[in-house]
């Protein structure tokens, strides 16, 4: 054993990552046009993503360690600088990158906590720095050197911290750094490595500062409010000229500000109004609505389009003609439960997270349909295998089902669980559902034309139920429950035919094509192989080194099966050998489920940040 080669020997093979669909809209200005009018940058997570506005390609830069916090792409497109959040007491890094090689030249780091912004001066000489509340300095990069210059705290004692930063439009010596209660102009002082800053003037107004915009020839520039108004300030003089609108404020504050060629402002709110006002009086000349609070705003070339992120995850393209909003892109805000493809096909999958459900096209990874129920956690879904419901586990104890093509409420199972809905299954025959709940009981429904009755009630689990299993002839299936069992059951005579116990919170089962084994993985990071006739265990693999595992899947064949959990790394394992193949580096949030589709063309996983990663599935079938 000891002479043989595993592949654990050699470097693992990597798995293909082929699209992602994600964007995280929490982080403000993450959303930026590139100069050259064709690509996109955002963050997902700890990966930046380049994606073309006219074809669906997608360039990935891997690098951070923890979650990026800001991103910043130089004037003349050369370079992005991504910061990102670290533990307390850490160093946080800056990564610089190479745009057309789309690799990284050097990590920055000197913050703690957190870099909270970025920005390159004009001509690409400096990159400016501004750490988190936990460190609260302000530093000035050489990017030719790849050195700090110098540097010095944000903001004065007696105000508050500063959160935003812009460079002067003209000079390599100038920017502009503001937050709660201050507003700063620093020059760069570089014989003697010093950077000096002038506290501007606001007279009475205190104001906490969101965004700044200065002017193409420096002479003012704008800071958007947490209050709604935007106050315009002289460059030179460091005195507030004027300040608007002065009656209606825009609700939840100014969130970012565009000026365009012609003087006038796009104001951005948190409430999720893009407004253009004229430049003299800041009153809203036209207006539309988006949804949720926009946190990017970015002009693709002179101002004739631009792009809206918004909090829920919606990137939307605006035109400055017609300023009608349209929908480019979506994705999930919160934690994704569960991902299922209907039986026979890899066109399309459904997902489900917080608030709804969705269903997208696999090729082009567009949404197709959104179910929405406010309020409401969609724990798990599945296809009836006839293709015509999807049926849904809900936080509130309800099974609720609808029409895959319009999303119609075809029927809800009131009460079906007392401490909400965890798992759902349903046999091939589309005769009965089996779903499992907080409080462990496992429900055998009867579903006909009209009517939905339920058969048997199993008590056996003391906690929740975390994922079921149907056998092929709808005779038996497996339940794994978070209190350490799973129990397979004849759901004919309803009765229990073994029971598996293990030191471990299970989280996900899986049936052998050939039904004669199981396999199951949870907390323990232990990957469990099973005899179904008498529950007695085979073999026993390590899965993980850190973290639980969250979700398998196995192929059709059983040849291979898959397995994601808290490390974030998707991993293709041979069933037999028991080693691992091939591992997937992208999430950069805990994976909760996946699955191999239909015909083995693709693994999709899903995780906790609401990402949703589609990699080429490795081996020939």
């Amino acid at each position: 054993m000891a002479g043989e080669p595993g592949p654990q020997s050699d470097a693992l093979c990597e798995l293909e990552l082929q699209a992602v669909i994600g964007f995280n809209g929490h982080i403000p200005s993450g959303l930026i046009c590139h100069p050259d009018r064709e690509h996109f940058i955002y963050p997902l997570g700890c990966t930046i993503i380049i994606q073309g506005l006219n074809n669906n390609t997608q360039a990935f830069l891997h690098g951070h360690t923890n979650n990026v916090s800001c991103v910043a792409v130089s004037r003349s497109g050369c370079y992005v600088a991504s910061g990102q959040v670290t533990f307390m007491g850490f160093k946080a890094d800056i990564i610089l990158w190479d745009y057309k090689k789309r690799e990284l030249l050097a990590r920055l780091s000197l913050h703690k906590g957190k870099i909270e912004k970025l920005v390159f001066s004009p001509n690409d000489l400096y990159l400016v720095s501004l750490g988190g509340q936990d460190d609260g300095s302000v530093v000035v990069w050489s990017i030719a050197k790849r050195d700090a210059i110098c540097g010095s705290p944000a903001s004065a004692r007696s105000a508050g911290n500063a959160t935003v930063l812009a460079f002067s439009s003209c000079r390599d010596e100038a920017f502009v750094s503001a937050g709660n209660g201050t507003i700063r102009v620093w020059e760069l002082d570089l014989p003697n490595r010093k950077i000096r800053a002038t506290e501007c003037q606001t007279g009475p107004l205190k104001r906490v500062i969101t965004c700044i915009m200065v002017a193409e020839d420096d002479s003012y520039f704008y800071v958007g409010t947490s209050s709604g108004d935007i106050l315009k300030l002289n460059m030179k003089s460091k005195l507030m000229s004027d300040y608007g609108p002065v009656k209606e404020k825009f609700s939840l504050g100014v969130t970012a500000l565009l000026l365009l060629k012609t003087g006038d402002l796009v104001v951005s709110t948190g409430g999720g109004i893009v407004a253009l006002c004229k430049g003299s009086n800041y009153k809203p000349i036209k207006k539309i609505k988006v949804q949720g609070g926009i946190t990017s705003l970015t002009l693709r070339g002179q101002g004739h389009q631009f792009f809206v992120g918004t909090e829920e995850s919606q990137i939307y393209r605006l035109n400055y003609n017609e300023f009608k909003e349209e929908l480019i892109a979506t994705c999930h805000n919160e934690a994704i439960h569960d991902i299922i493809f209907p039986s026979g096909t890899s066109d399309l999958f459904a997902t489900c997270s917080k608030n709804d459900i969705r269903v997208w096209h696999t090729p082009e990874n567009k949404e197709l349909l959104r179910i929405t129920i406010p309020n409401m956690t969609c724990h798990a879904i599945d296809f009836m295998r006839d293709g015509k419901s999807i049926i849904s586990a809900w936080n509130d104890g309800k099974i609720r089902a609808f029409t895959p093509e319009t999303g119609r409420l075809m029927y809800v199972i009131d009460h079906a669980h007392s401490m909400g809905v965890t798992a759902i299954a349903a046999t091939s025959d589309c005769k009965r559902i089996i779903s499992g709940g907080g409080e462990g009981q496992v429900r055998v429904w009867e579903i006909g034309q009209n009517t939905r009755k339920l058969e048997e009630v199993l008590k056996e689990h003391i906690s929740a139920v975390s994922c079921i299993k149907i056998k092929k002839n709808n005779r038996e299936c497996v339940t794994a429950s978070i209190d350490g069992t799973c129990i397979v059951w004849d759901i004919v005579r309803f009765m229990r035919n073994q029971m598996i116990l293990a030191n471990t919170l299970f989280q996900c089962v899986c049936y052998h094509p050939e039904e004669y084994q199981i396999i199951t993985s949870g907390t323990d990071r232990k990957i469990g192989y099973w005899e179904v006739f008498d529950g007695s265990a085979i073999r026993n693999l390590e899965g993980s080194l850190t973290g639980s595992i969250n979700g398998m899947d196995i192929t059709s064949d059983g040849s291979y099966f898959v397995t994601g959990g808290d490390d974030h790394l998707v991993k293709v394992w041979d069933y037999n050998a028991g080693e691992v193949t091939h591992v997937g580096l992208g999430h950069s949030g805990s994976i909760t489920r996946l699955r191999i589709c239909p015909g083995n063309k693709y693994i999709v996983s899903v995780s906790a940040d609401g990402a949703i990663l589609r990699w080429k599935y490795p081996h020939s079938s």
